[in-house]
């Protein structure tokens, strides 16, 4: 036995320095494989930290869940964008701005107008608008959704569906693979045995070799479309899910959505039907999809971005918007992490004296999140920037400057959405809108606790916080 022991012990040394050459070859490996990736000096360091201290199962999340460069899926998506007739564009607006041009070259999505644009506040207004859009339908209905749940609300919005497949209506519904996991097959068959299509972003197919070669778990479509006989459209933050509806929930989600009419819903179908053709490979070119449009009066544009593209169209859009303003910057956003240029920006615009707010939820549905948020309190009050904290769950997206100009859509202030999720926002010029946007977002920081100091929150919380800022590249 002490021969046994003896031996042991004589090759713990020698297992010790295995070990240690193994670490540091994987550590240097995956510093590599990061680096190459080509992304923030910060978030690359912040990732190479990170999974230093989790020797082998970093590996194993970075490769999951890390930053990717999907040239393949790029090359795909470019495909399928040039199967879509180029001619069923619709009218571009007359002498673009700096803000229109800068959008054009980094989405390639030129800018248009809408002959209608209609807030709806929260999901019971949202869901109600959509059920009637849908019921008039006479040709084709398309839906893309982050979140589609098989709950009520799911229930309603699907038997809406089924009731116009059955009529002959064309219904294609584009859910992510993620994002709606928990629906069934079950829940759908009724669409489907109506004649209805339905596809899936991003699927984790575990026994094909080539996504198991460079998963996409990380890479989500968090868009929210509707498309109806290709003249009114619908776009914003609100998922179908009881938690986002009010009429079924009193803690319901704080949400915002914009229905809009006019040529501009033709951009709104076209970053559909990309996104339909890569996910299903099916092309639709009926020419019902592109009714003719005459042109309306609010400049509009859509913005699709996604880590298809290095342009982060929607992030560069939103910087050049708040340094271009000149009285206002309102921003609401449920998950506020901005990478440098974005917190210089919203910075610099209080600091040039503009009434710059930000509205965020008091706890969001993620408390690693909400601690990160918070760390980035103290440089706003700083620099005269106002913050408020509304008492539950605001999961709105919007950007307000000045007294015409609005950003709205699926994007948050975040990392995640400026550069790992397929998002879609349009850039609205418009003074009625903007102003009935400032009155809902008034009304809703007058619900909201106003932060005025930092100084007293216990070191714990502080640290926490902290702690959680460098983790901001990650989230």
């Amino acid at each position: 036995m002490s021969a046994w022991l003896h031996s042991l012990q004589a090759l713990v040394p020698h297992l010790l320095l295995a070990l240690s050459v193994l670490w540091a070859i994987y550590l240097v490996g995956l510093s590599i494989w990061i680096v190459l990736q080509k992304r923030e000096p910060i978030a690359t360091l912040s990732w190479i930290m990170s999974l230093a201290l989790l020797p082998y199962v970093g590996l194993v999340i970075y490769y999951f869940f890390g930053p990717q460069k999907i040239h393949r899926q790029r090359s795909k998506r470019l495909r399928a964008k040039a199967r879509l007739a180029p001619e069923h564009a619709g009218v571009v607006a007359e002498a673009p701005g700096s803000l229109q041009r800068l959008a054009h070259g980094c989405s390639g999505y030129p800018p248009g107008t809408c002959t209608g644009a209609t807030l709806l506040v929260d999901g019971a207004q949202t869901f109600d608008a959509l059920v009637a859009a849908i019921a008039g339908a006479r040709d084709h209905v398309h839906l893309e959704y982050y979140i589609f749940e098989p709950d009520a609300t799911g229930a309603r919005l699907r038997d809406a569906l089924v009731a116009k497949a059955r009529e002959g209506v064309r219904v294609r519904l584009l859910l992510d693979a993620l994002g709606s996991g928990r629906m069934t097959k079950e829940f759908l068959a009724p669409l489907v045995a109506a004649g209805g299509e339905v596809a899936w972003f991003h699927p984790f197919h575990p026994l094909r070799l080539a996504r198991l070669l460079r998963p996409r778990t990380n890479l989500r479509s968090h868009r929210k479309i509707v498309v109806v006989d290709g003249g009114i459209g619908f776009t914003g933050g609100i998922n179908i899910t009881d938690d986002e509806n009010p009429a079924v929930r009193s803690d319901a989600y704080h949400d915002l959505h914009v229905r809009m009419e006019g040529e501009i819903v033709r951009w709104l179908q076209l970053a559909f039907l990309e996104d339909w053709a890569y996910a299903s490979g099916a092309s639709p070119n009926e020419p019902t999809l592109w009714p003719a449009a005459d042109p309306g009066t609010i400049r509009a544009q859509v913005l699709p971005a996604g880590p298809d593209s290095s342009w982060e169209a929607i992030h560069r859009l939103m910087i050049a918007a708040i340094y271009e303003a000149r009285e206002r910057v309102w921003l609401a956003t449920p998950y506020f992490v901005p990478g440098e240029a974005a917190r210089m920006a919203v910075t610099s615009a209080a600091q040039r004296g503009l009434d710059v707010r930000v509205l965020v939820p008091r706890m969001s549905d993620s408390k690693l999140v909400t601690a990160a948020a918070r760390s980035y309190y103290g440089e706003l009050l700083r620099s005269g920037a106002k913050v408020y904290e509304f008492p539950r769950m605001l999961h709105a997206k919007a950007l307000l400057l000045d007294g015409d100009t609005c950003v709205l859509g699926s994007s948050n202030f975040d990392y995640r959405s400026f550069r790992l999720n397929f998002e879609l926002c349009v850039l609205f010029e418009d003074a009625g809108l903007a102003t009935r946007l400032a009155e809902v977002l008034s009304g809703d920081m007058e619900q909201s606790a106003q932060v005025h100091a930092l100084r007293q929150r216990p070191f714990v919380s502080r640290l926490a916080e902290a702690g959680a800022r460098l983790l901001s590249p990650l989230l």
